[in-house]
């Protein structure tokens, strides 16, 4: 499924109301086999080839929940799993189809780790202080369920707290989690700067 300035990534969450008879179909096919579809990003107006108008990479999401509503139209959820390359765009259905790949990621060297964690966690803990006391005490404790890992835990926060759609495009496409890490410790305290001024 193809959206412009819509970028899902693993371990987050997107909502999507399904209209179009071609994502109907999507739909349809995608819940009487393995209930997963692929979301990537529209860089430009949609054209008959996907290739020429979509990012490189997008990621393979999971259906939650879908709900049809009685005009034929749904709602669903859908939770990310894996990032993809999309690898060959292949013309078989009458909505985007492509043959993908898992996209590699570079892990944060060991020795590393704990010191890109902790400064990362001290940044979301910074954009935390304007946030109503309950609302920062969920997001702390899922931040604590996530950050053992440290490319789920820069996913998380980058689908949590990053709004501007390049900078999320970005993210999805960086291969190096130590840059992932770097550029949303980054954004994040660029955020809170703004904010003060």
């Amino acid at each position: 499924m193809l959206l412009p300035s819509a970028t899902l990534f693993p371990q987050g969450v997107q909502p999507l109301h399904i209209f179009e008879p071609r994502y109907r179909e999507m739909l349809d096919d995608a819940l009487q086999s393995h209930c997963m579809i692929c979301m990537g990003t529209l860089t430009s107006e949609e054209t008959d080839n996907p290739q020429e108008c979509t990012a490189p990479v997008g990621t393979v999401g999971l259906i939650r929940a879908s709900r049809e509503q009685t005009d034929g139209r749904s709602n669903l959820i859908l939770h990310g799993v894996l990032r993809v390359e999309f690898t060959d765009w292949l013309f078989e259905k009458d909505y985007p189809f492509a043959a993908i790949q898992p996209a590699p990621s570079v892990s944060v060297p060991e020795s590393e780790t704990q010191a890109v964690v902790d400064d990362l966690r001290s940044a979301v803990y910074l954009a935390l202080q304007n946030f109503p006391d309950a609302i920062a005490e969920q997001v702390k404790n899922a931040v604590e369920q996530v950050a053992q890992s440290p490319a789920a835990f820069a996913d998380v926060i980058a689908q949590q707290f990053i709004l501007d759609p390049a900078m999320r495009r970005e993210l999805l496409e960086e291969p190096s989690v130590k840059k992932r890490f770097d550029k949303l410790v980054h954004e994040l305290r660029n955020a809170e700067r703004d904010d003060r001024n």
